[in-house]
């Protein structure tokens, strides 16, 4: 590998701000804010809107669109008679 030419490669905590949950992993993201993490030490800190925790997918809360009833409605107002 070429030296100076790649990001620097650091653990990082990405905290959903949403559900208040976090999860540390690597990441090469730049960030002024910091963190103390549960075993002790400090790290980056990136404040994310949606994770897991709290995407509506994820959660079970997703609401699947009755998308074949408005066709045969389209169909049965607008198709040949």
């Amino acid at each position: 590998m070429k030296q100076g030419i790649h990001p620097e490669y650091r653990a990082v905590v990405f905290q959903d701000i949403a559900s208040d949950f976090a999860f540390l992993t690597r990441s090469t993201i730049k960030t002024k804010d910091t963190i103390k993490w549960e075993d002790g030490n400090e790290y980056p800190l990136v404040k994310i809107e949606v994770s897991s925790k709290s995407h509506p997918f994820y959660t079970g809360q997703h609401k699947i669109m009755d998308t074949g009833g408005r066709v045969e409605r389209f169909r049965n107002r607008y198709g040949k008679k």
